[in-house]
This record gives C-alpha cells, sequence and structure tokens, in this order.
C-alpha cells in the first residue's frame, strides 16, 4: 500500500506516539468524522501498516540500568542449528532482541540489566553457554538520543 494520503500520515504519526488513541480523538485532531477515522485506520491494519500495538517501557525505573549490544558469531554452523540458537537465545529474559544480521558477526542482540555486574552474569552463565556460541563482541550503550519512529 502505497498511496498514503496527508490524512493517513498524520494517522500513522499520532498512533506511533499513542497507540490506544480513539477513532474519536483522531478526528477530533485532522478535523474529520469519527467514522472516517476509524475507517482510515482499520485500512492501515488490514494493510499490515498498522502491525499492533506497544507499550515502552522506562528501562530505568524498572531497575534496569544498562543497556548493551552484543555481536555474536556462532562457532560452527554445521553442528549447531541457526534455529536451535535463537529458540536458546529468545528463552533468556534479559535479551530484548535477537536480530539475524549479514556480516562480521551472525546475530546482534539487545541485552538489558540491572547492572555491569549483572550482565557480566546473564554474559558469562547465559549467552556464552548458549549452543554455538563462538565469538561475542560487546558495546555498552552510553545514551539513545533517537527512539525508532515513522518514516
Amino acid at each position: 500500500m502505497s498511496d498514503l494520503d496527508d490524512i493517513d500520515r498524520h494517522i500513522l504519526r499520532a498512533l506511533t506516539h499513542d497507540g490506544t488513541r480513539s477513532a474519536g480523538a483522531l478526528a477530533r485532531e485532522l478535523g474529520i468524522s469519527q467514522s472516517v477515522a476509524w475507517r482510515r485506520t482499520k485500512r492501515l491494519r488490514d494493510a499490515g501498516i498498522l502491525a499492533g500495538r506497544r507499550v515502552d517501557l522506562d528501562l530505568q525505573a524498572l531497575g534496569f540500568g544498562v543497556t548493551v549490544f552484543l555481536g555474536v558469531k556462532l562457532a560452527t554452523k554445521g553442528r549447531v542449528s541457526l534455529e536451535d540458537f535463537e529458540r536458546a537465545v529468545t528463552a533468556i529474559p534479559e535479551v530484548q532482541t535477537v536480530q539475524h544480521v549479514l556480516g562480521l558477526y551472525d546475530y546482534r542482540l539487545r541485552v538489558v540489566a540491572r547492572d555491569l555486574p549483572d550482565f557480566e552474569r546473564v554474559l558469562r552463565r547465559r549467552i556464552m553457554t548458549l549452543p554455538g556460541v563462538g565469538n561475542v563482541e560487546a558495546n555498552v550503550l552510553l545514551s539513545e538520543e533517537r527512539r525508532p519512529g515513522p518514516i
């Protein structure tokens, strides 16, 4: 679906900032009827452009003060299947995202921890013991200036 107009783009921007916004609130903001706002939102959902709703948690407030990006290179791709690694790594609650990538590493992980000693525990006891893990490179997040949003 590439025929998005200004109203569709405004709906996407508004829902990106607050996915719980009602059709009535969107209609008031855009100066259109509630039924038009509802139909357009439904059309965007049916087309797969709006794919669910999400809640952003404040990791600091929850006690997770450290975020680390890990590059993981599998030691032996033939002996351990990618699916085995993916299944095992997604079972670790501290691992927030798992991305299969092309380049120096096979996977890129986003890992959260309470502090550096907690991250070391997760790394040594959970991630390094996963099937097939070879090389691991860690990059500690210092600050995050921009979060993903609408294009």
